[in-house]
């Protein structure tokens, strides 16, 4: 019991949820800030080198894993990390780490920790791990059978949805959890990464849950709370009635905030959506009117580092070097962001956050998700 509440809160971690009310004022707050320091090559690379050095002799246990009292999640995290700033699968590191996930491939075609309530999320996250990893080939059939598994967990007809049910589409934490924004684009990106594309019917199905957690009325999205803000932003759910966790207004409209608004736009984008589309348009004019590298808009300093990757990497999908805010201040957004996690870095190389909602006071979990961020901020 007490491994399955630990394996259920770092979900939550990466999910950046926050219970209870902000004020409206909070959610644009960071569109006056100015132009934020920007960070040199050198600097990168020194963040970088110092977190790597912080995973391999501090982070990392025995078994290869990374805090893994919480299951695979951060050991995915990490080692995606480490890959995607150059460290090879042959590293000794990197194949402890790697041998770890594989030990908790189950014969569902899953890749996630025994007794695990969150199996859609550790296996999405081994996905992108072993998609990284993939050097000929050599993992193509546990990534097939993962992709399935998935797939086979989504929220659809088999689950005994229809297209007309807020949960059509989704995906939660696990088989039995009701779908959230979050877990569907951790959903997106292992599709992607398995080989799927926009034509692909679970990438279909995932893009009609994502566009009706938007705040924007549309063909796509004729829920409840679609036309009550109207911003363009993402909130948690639509399922159940609806949920985001920066808070409601007097009516029950349901806020926007950064992390899951980075989130939905990315995974838009995978599914195929253009710059052109209303949905795509929608939610570039609100992050555009809330940029920030130093706050989560809407949620303040919870879930920041979970917010820092979402939106490093919706940025670097994006493909614009440059980012232009509603003030018409363009944003070296790889530089700026880079900057806010070196001054965030420890003198030993890992991030921590104090607030330590999430498990974003663990050293693995920022760290990695700080050294995925750098990744997407290399130029």
């Amino acid at each position: 019991m007490l491994r399955s509440l630990k394996i259920v809160r770092v979900a939550v971690a990466a999910s950046c949820v926050i219970v209870g009310t902000l004020s409206t004022n909070l959610l644009t707050s960071h569109a006056a800030e100015q132009p934020a320091a920007k960070a040199s090559a050198q600097q990168h690379q020194k963040s970088v080198d110092s977190a790597i050095n912080y995973l391999l002799t501090k982070g990392q246990a025995d078994d290869g894993s990374f805090s893994n009292q919480t299951g695979g999640g951060v050991t995915a995290i990490c080692t995606t990390a480490l890959l995607r700033n150059g460290r090879s699968p042959n590293d000794p590191a990197v194949a402890r780490a790697l041998k770890y996930l594989e030990g908790l491939a189950r014969e569902d075609g899953g890749i996630y920790a025994e007794n695990s309530t969150v199996k859609n999320y550790e296996t999405a996250l081994a996905i992108v791990c072993l998609k990284e990893a993939n050097s000929g080939g050599k993992y193509d059939k546990l990534i097939a059978k993962a992709d399935k598994f998935v797939k086979g967990i989504q929220w659809d007809e088999g689950e005994g949805q229809t297209k007309s049910s807020f949960n059509y589409g989704g995906a939660g934490y696990g088989k039995k959890n009701r779908p959230d924004l979050s877990n569907t684009s951790f959903l997106m990106e292992a599709l992607i990464a398995a080989g799927n594309g926009p034509e692909d019917e679970a990438v279909k199905k995932a893009l009609i849950f994502v566009s009706r957690c938007q705040n924007l009325e549309t063909e796509h999205n004729t829920s409840p709370h679609a036309a009550k803000v109207n911003d363009g932003g993402f909130y948690y759910t639509v399922a159940n009635n609806g949920e985001s966790f920066a808070g409601t207004e007097a009516d029950g409209a349901l806020r926007s905030y950064g992390s899951m608004s980075y989130a939905g736009l990315k995974s838009m984008i995978y599914a195929g959506l253009k710059k052109d589309d209303p949905r795509v348009k929608a939610a570039i004019s609100f992050l555009r009117k809330n940029y920030s590298v130093e706050a989560n808009p809407g949620l303040g300093d919870m879930g920041l580092f979970y917010y820092y990757h979402t939106m490093a990497k919706t940025l670097h999908v994006l493909g614009d070097d440059v980012f232009v805010d509603d003030k018409g201040v363009e944003h070296d957004w790889r530089a700026e962001i880079t900057a806010s996690l070196a001054s965030r870095q420890a003198a030993d190389g890992s991030w921590t956050n104090k607030n330590n909602r999430w498990l974003e006071s663990d050293p693995n979990l920022a760290t990695g998700y700080s050294l995925l961020v750098l990744s997407y901020c290399k130029k």
